[in-house]
């Protein structure tokens, strides 16, 4: 098994996936989670690059938002597109970090990506509440790299 596979269980991963459909049932706002075992780039640059691979700047309002990790280099970054980072508190994304840090340091990965779904699914929902006519733009699966 790989880094990534041995990061989280597959019920694990199913748990984070029921996360993020609960975070995204309120609000017109996109939340992705990608995991991959290292990068030689800087870790913001390739958060940033893996949100343009998995098209998240494509949504109608902007506002996708990626947790990205990268296992074996134990970093991770969590950023919010334009509408979204329009909008939200100065500080919000580095608080957020912060919940997320304190269970990763604990060894409970999957609480800690969990409570960063939950938290940006609050978040959206507050700027990007649900209307009838919004559709799921983007996958709830877990990427890998």
């Amino acid at each position: 098994m790989s880094q990534v596979e041995d990061f989280l269980t597959a019920e694990e991963e199913k748990e984070i996936i029921i996360a993020i459909l609960e975070a995204e049932r309120n609000t017109s706002g996109e939340i992705r989670v990608h995991i991959e075992p290292s990068t030689s780039l800087d870790h913001f640059k390739r958060a940033e690059e893996v949100f343009r691979l998995l098209k998240m700047e494509n949504t109608r309002e902007r506002n996708g938002v990626l947790i990205y990790v990268a296992v074996i280099d134990r970093k991770f970054v969590i950023i919010g597109d334009k509408g979204i980072n329009r909008l939200v508190a100065e500080g919000f994304w580095n608080t957020t970090k912060e919940v997320v840090q304190h269970e990763f340091k604990k060894g409970y990965y999957k609480k800690g990506i969990i409570e960063g779904v939950l938290r940006a699914g609050i978040e959206l929902k507050t700027h990007f509440p649900w209307k009838a006519d919004d559709t799921n733009e983007l996958s709830n699966e877990i990427s890998k790299g």
